[in-house]
């Protein structure tokens, strides 16, 4: 069986190990959603990942809200990426923008509109959260159509930033879960009801991708388990397992999964895992995600359930985590009070393994 440091071949991205650097926001962008300078040493820093799937990136003003995370609907964010992208080139790395869509998620505040969603129903307030969601409004037919174009206007300009691919954000209870699951789509249109009326927008979203990019430069990231900011569904695997059987006969570059654990460090669920009955039905690369250690991934790759492994607080605070990982080094431990302040200070001030030992 493979190792995690053995290369894979990621649709048409060669990696050169199998521990890819999940999506994390960390909100250094401008208030314009534009990167600013200290984004190119983050990613370069942390350019040993086998791929890096960057922080959610919004393909819209609608979409993005969350403030001074980054977009790709403007030329100022694409030449702003452009040298992000080229240091992690020239550090021998590899990198696709997670293309992000907040739905009811999105505040008002900051997108500066009513956020949009399958239906009309509210989020949940979550604790520590600065103020409560807001009712969204439900997406008419012109809304769903002017989305998919945003989705691929932003794979077109990620491509021109020096992008290898995309990743798209179907997971975590935002515009594309809030499709897929049936606590939040109540529509009684083509794109509500049954599982494969709900499915609709993610396979047209990941087609106008693949028309943009390429199938083999498009990757699906999903969350198929239990409750994800107020998304939840009475019978995932009916809607989860054709996904990714939709997502196969597309032969997409990969399938990306974050699954719950009872556990969990950041989210938790008893719901059962889907990844078994989704490896089944999807022979591509298949990603999971959601608090491994060296040791936990590399037994999910031995049992064959997993291709790979897609590590996010370690590799924010171990910027050669795959080093680490080869030498059974010590980790830093992440500073959340630095997770989403301005700054270079918990950003890119983490000691590498050799910064370690000469201190």
């Amino acid at each position: 069986m493979p190792s995690l440091f053995d290369p894979i071949d990621l649709g048409a991205i060669r990696a050169p190990n199998r521990m890819l650097m999940a999506p994390l926001t960390r909100g250094r962008s401008t208030d314009g959603h534009v990167p600013t300078s200290v984004m190119i040493d983050y990613y370069r820093q942390r350019a040993g990942a086998g791929l890096i799937i960057t922080e959610g990136t919004g393909i819209s003003r609608e979409g993005m809200g969350w403030p001074k995370a980054p977009g790709l609907w403007t030329e100022e964010q694409v030449e702003a990426w452009k040298p992000v992208t080229e240091a992690v080139h020239a550090a021998g790395g590899r990198i696709v923008p997670q293309l992000w869509h907040l739905g009811r998620l999105a505040r008002p505040a900051v997108i500066g509109m009513t956020p949009l969603s399958s239906s009309a129903i509210e989020a949940p307030y979550i604790p520590g959260k600065p103020t409560p969601y807001t009712l969204p409004r439900a997406a008419t037919i012109d809304d769903i159509r002017r989305v998919i174009d945003d989705f691929g206007t932003a794979a077109r300009n990620a491509i021109r930033a020096g992008f290898d691919g995309v990743a798209l954000h179907g997971a975590n209870g935002y515009l594309i879960d809030q499709f897929l699951r049936d606590s939040v789509n109540h529509r009684d249109d083509d794109y509500g009801g049954a599982p494969e009326n709900r499915i609709r927008l993610l396979i047209e979203v990941v087609d106008r991708l693949i028309a943009e990019v390429g199938a083999d430069r498009t990757g699906v990231r999903l969350s198929p388990n239990g409750e994800t900011q107020g998304a939840d569904d009475s019978d995932p695997e009916s809607v989860f397992v054709p996904a990714a059987r939709a997502l196969a006969e597309r032969n997409i570059a990969f399938l990306e999964l974050r699954e719950l654990s009872p556990t969990g460090t950041f989210g938790n669920s008893e719901a059962p895992k889907l990844s078994p009955a989704i490896r089944k039905v999807f022979p591509g690369p298949l990603v999971l995600n959601q608090d491994y250690d060296a040791t936990s991934a590399q037994a999910d790759l031995d049992s064959g359930v997993a291709d790979a492994i897609a590590f996010g607080r370690p590799f924010l605070a171990n910027p050669d985590l795959v080093e680490r990982f080869r030498r059974g080094a010590a980790l830093n431990s992440p500073d959340t009070r630095t997770f989403y302040t301005d700054g270079a200070k918990g950003y890119t001030d983490y000691p590498t393994l050799e910064e370690s030992v000469a201190a």
